[in-house]
């Protein structure tokens, strides 16, 4: 009997302490669910001031806005270059050499040529100068039928002769005096002088190589004009319809994400670059590039502005249901207030009235499921 009466009293023991270990599992159920017992703090954000903007946004890459290809104008071996690439060039500066041996001998025999031409030009005036006297007596002779008519017209015959001889002379010296010119251009192409004030950004050639310059200018450096450089964004298909000349529009560079540069975007390319069935539209735009922090071939993240609002009162866009949001009352309580809204990006919607600087504003609850699920690991931790 008394051992029964033990047995029950452990019995009741164990179910006593079953019952607290229930209540106590279920009371840090909820308190990892409700906190303290209170209602969840809301989740609010105060109605601010910024700017809002609808962007479009495409990968972009920096070239020079102008730039001059130098070439070689005449054929030979490349001598001395002058520069290097980063130099900075002014009009005139002196680029490169090509040996001008032969171009020098071409036109030293053109000289030559043209003395000699020089010289006869005047033994042939003398020549018609003579021919032109003795026209002129046979013409007076004839008069006073002191000579022949075989005379006469022998005379008048030389005096066309020497006439025309001078005349073809006159031509050849005009020929050899052309070609002067052309063997004097040449040699001075020989010199290579910069055609811009710029920078040198590349050098294609090398000081010792022979250059041909019978059917295409051989490329030997480009020059470009860094002070202002041009934009060339890629834009897809679905946005290229968003874009108009003259909208406003910014860019960064990888290397400086913070510091916004801005422009005006002037024109689209109408051919667009297919890569891979993606259609890619070009837009360009320049920029000022006076500090020479913007270098060639640079990327740039570009943002097309299609509409913005400055200095106006926005909210996050989760606090905002049907032109309404919750606002705080003085008490805590969240108020139900309707808004006119303006533009809206992802981030923010403009309130144009409705609400006032401050107000804290209620944003949308977590998912109630997330909320069940943290509560249950906190009650799974509980009982471990």
């Amino acid at each position: 009997m008394a051992s029964a009466t033990r047995a029950g009293h452990r019995w009741l023991k164990w179910v006593g302490f079953l019952i607290v270990l229930c209540a106590l599992a279920f009371a840090a159920f909820w308190y990892a669910r409700n906190g303290n017992g209170n209602e969840p703090a809301l989740n609010t954000v105060a109605v601010s001031r910024g700017d809002i903007q609808n962007l479009v946004s495409a990968t972009g890459v920096l070239e020079p806005s102008n730039y001059v290809d130098v070439g070689a104008q005449v054929s030979g071996q490349l001598e001395l270059i002058h520069v290097r690439v980063g130099q900075p060039v002014s009009t005139g500066d002196l680029l490169a050499e090509i040996d001008p041996t032969v171009y020098v001998a071409k036109v030293d025999a053109t000289r030559a040529q043209l003395k000699n031409q020089q010289a006869q030009l005047a033994d042939r005036k003398a020549q018609l100068r003579l021919a032109e006297t003795q026209f002129q007596r046979q013409q007076n002779l004839w008069r006073e039928d002191a000579t022949t008519r075989e005379s006469l017209q022998t005379a008048e015959a030389s005096l066309a002769s020497a006439r025309a001889q001078l005349a073809m002379l006159e031509a050849q010296i005009e020929q050899t005096s052309s070609t002067l010119r052309a063997e004097e251009a040449n040699l001075g192409y020989a010199r290579i002088y910069a055609p811009m004030d710029g920078t040198v950004v590349s050098i294609e050639a090398r000081q010792g190589q022979t250059l041909n310059a019978s059917q295409t200018a051989p490329l030997l450096m480009r020059i470009a004009n860094l002070s202002t450089m041009r934009v060339r964004a890629q834009v897809s298909e679905a946005d290229v319809g968003k874009l108009q000349p003259g909208m406003r529009v910014y860019f960064t560079t990888l290397g400086d994400a913070e510091h916004k540069l801005y422009g005006e975007l002037q024109y689209i390319e109408p051919t667009p670059e297919v890569t891979n069935n993606v259609v890619l539209y070009n837009a360009l735009f320049t920029v000022d590039n006076q500090e020479g922090r913007l270098l060639p071939q640079m990327t740039a993240q570009v943002f097309f502005i299609q509409e913005e609002a400055l200095n106006v009162l926005r909210v996050p866009v989760s606090a905002v249901a049907r032109n309404q949001v919750k606002v705080l009352d003085a008490k805590g309580q969240p108020q139900i207030r309707d808004i006119e809204t303006g533009i809206s990006n992802r981030v923010y919607v403009e309130v144009r009235s409705g609400v006032s600087e401050g107000h804290q504003v209620v944003l949308a609850n977590r998912d109630p499921r997330a909320a069940q699920g943290e509560g249950r690991s906190a009650f799974r931790g509980m009982l471990r």
